[in-house]
């Protein structure tokens, strides 16, 4: 049965209503220096120690060209993009009766276009049904990504940490719940995974680096602790990205995890441990951070779906988020029923929190919204930016959107694309790289180096101009939802299909500024404008190296606080995979079926 869509009292921070005037002008090529293997050891070395040549890759990146723009003079900066829809103090309940409440729906309804990969619920009603246990599973999975030296499991690069004791504990609590007719969720006793960007009690944190920035009060981030509450059974920290700084995830300190659709081919970053996880089966459910795309770049890359909600919905207190103005946490998910119980659970909001308790809190899974429109708009020259394996497969789901499913069309203009990129990163670059004092860079690997450098030489001209970006973005954004009411703005997640790894890349790291920024080309807008965004599955394309097919994804964008339509879009994009895609979804050669495995091991 159907619940109420809830509906909302006001929103805040909402931008002018402006539309800004553009004509497309594609970007210059980036001409920044490639470099990987032992020269990059070197050349990190001389940056983060010449101020002079950090200025020049600086000027080279492109960072002073905001200067002087016409289009900026008298536009107010606007520092922060967070926009809320508040709900109703009834809206509001406390946190173990939202878990009750999740019990009692009916999410068996929302698996029919789910495919290949195992869902919560398989776990969920395995545990009902007394075929397997929580603790069956965790002890069939540990070996897998254990990593202790000579016994480390084939799995276990993905992971950063890993707590074998704690998990079986929790495993063996949830075995013991379910033994009862007592479990707390869909989530209880499914296994799960949270990148090394947040805090969990028992565990230290690194950010993926060799430095630590564990909290000495022991806390666990909110989110994590949402999804504990639920019942769900923590494996383990995953890989990062050094300092979440780039989007390849290679990481010359923990190990770099490997593709699991083509082992030649980077998982992306820098949530890629956690994308991994999520595409090799491990887990149908992983936590990642996105604050340029570190969510949804992996997800792609390793054919999974991922959110990255609106700014600041989902709290992560008491951490902080290493990019406090475009970074937020959110799901990596095997299938979209997955995604919306893991986002339904975290984005609660927190009482605690200035900025999550003004949100109204996710509707129900069974909700449906009375004005729900199926408006899709695309920026021609800029989707067509894409590489043609692509866009291709990107327009194939488009047109299977449009003519089985009611949705429509519609041609959009976006000002200051170029700009906003450059705005993105130098404001990113700047918030992450204020995160490591002058006297640590030497600690970090050495692309981090670099880069931290560079983000070093913003000047307050450079910052404030970049501002004036965002609000143009912002008011143009709101001008657009505004004219299309229930408009979703479509790209391809990434132009490129996965990066191919180099050479020398995995011993000292690569720095490649001119991938970075491509494979950014789509995701940055979400995180500067502070609008929720979600990637999907929709094909593959033949790799340029190695074994295996290269997953692509489709990303739409919504207006601030409209998770709830992303994920009805979520669950048309999966059945666009179930129905028109032909060959549907294929699940990498290096997946494993941990349910089948646990059935084994308890034989």
């Amino acid at each position: 049965m159907s619940q109420p869509y809830q509906t909302y009292l006001e929103v805040l921070n909402r931008p002018a209503v402006k539309a800004t005037a553009s004509t497309w002008n594609p970007p210059p090529p980036p001409a920044n220096p490639v470099v990987s293997g032992l020269p990059l050891k070197y050349l990190s070395t001389v940056v983060s120690n010449a101020g002079l040549v950090a200025q020049t890759l600086y000027q080279n990146g492109g960072f002073i060209s905001l200067r002087d723009k016409p289009e900026l003079d008298g536009v107010e900066p606007r520092y922060d993009p967070l926009v809320i829809r508040t709900g109703s103090a009834s809206s509001q309940t406390e946190d173990d009766q939202y878990v009750a409440t999740l019990a009692s729906e009916d999410w068996n309804v929302k698996t029919s276009t789910a495919t290949v990969f195992r869902s919560t619920l398989d776990y969920h009603n395995a545990y009902r049904s007394g075929s397997l246990t929580p603790t069956d599973v965790a002890k069939a999975l540990l070996p897998q990504v254990r990593k202790e030296g000579t016994s480390s499991g084939r799995h276990s690069t993905a992971f950063i940490q890993v707590r074998e004791a704690r998990t079986l504990a929790a495993a063996a609590a949830s075995t013991q719940r379910y033994q009862n007719g007592k479990y707390l969720s869909p989530l209880d006793g499914v296994p799960v995974a949270v990148k090394d960007e947040v805090d969990v009690a028992g565990y230290t944190k690194c950010f993926g680096s060799a430095m630590d920035f564990t909290r000495e009060d022991g806390a666990t981030s909110y989110c994590v602790q949402r999804w504990l509450d639920a019942g769900a059974i923590l494996v383990g920290k995953t890989n990062m990205h050094e300092m979440g700084v780039d989007t390849t995830n290679c990481n010359v300190i923990h190990g770099t995890p490997l593709n699991p659709y083509n082992e030649k081919y980077y998982c992306g970053g820098s949530s890629g441990g956690s994308a991994y996880a999520v595409g090799a089966g491990l887990v149908p459910l992983a936590e990642g951070n996105d604050g340029g795309g570190s969510i949804r770049i992996p997800a792609a890359y390793c054919g999974a779906y991922g959110l990255k909600p609106s700014h600041g919905r989902v709290s992560s207190r008491p951490s902080k988020e290493l990019a406090s103005t475009t970074g937020v946490a959110g799901p990596i998910a095997a299938n979209m029923c997955d995604l919306e119980l893991g986002y339904r659970i975290m984005a609660q909001p927190d009482s605690l929190n200035h900025n999550s308790r003004l949100f109204a809190p996710p509707n129900s899974s069974t909700a449906e919204n009375p004005k729900r429109g199926k408006v899709l708009g695309i920026y021609k020259p800029w989707f067509d930016r894409a590489d043609p394996g692509v866009e291709a497969s990107c327009q194939k789901a488009i047109e299977f959107l449009t003519s089985k499913l009611g949705y429509e069309t519609v041609d959009i203009t976006i000002p200051l694309v170029p700009e906003g990129q450059i705005a993105h990163a130098l404001t990113i670059l700047s918030e992450l790289a204020s995160g490591v004092t002058a006297s640590s860079i030497w600690k970090l690997q050495p692309a981090t180096k670099i880069l931290f450098s560079v983000g070093r030489r913003t000047t307050a001209i450079d910052f404030l101009q970049a501002q004036r970006v965002r609000q143009i973005l912002m008011q143009h954004l709101s001008y657009l939802f505004t004219t299309h009411p229930s408009l979703i703005i479509l790209t391809p997640t990434t132009p490129n299909a996965g990066w191919p790894i180099g050479a020398n890349d995995l011993a000292y790291g690569a720095s490649n500024a001119n991938m970075s920024v491509r494979s950014m080309e789509y995701v940055w807008m979400a995180n500067f404008s502070g609008c929720p965004a979600l990637t999907a599955p929709v094909g593959f394309v033949e790799g340029k190296q190695g074994k295996g097919k290269v997953p692509i994804g489709l990303m739409g964008m919504g207006e601030w606080c409209s998770e709830d339509e992303l994920i009805a879009f979520g669950y048309d994009c999966e059945r666009f995979v179930k129905e028109g895609l032909e060959g549907g979804r294929v699940r990498p050669e290096n997946w494993m079926d941990v349910l089948e495995a646990a059935l084994e091991g308890k034989a």
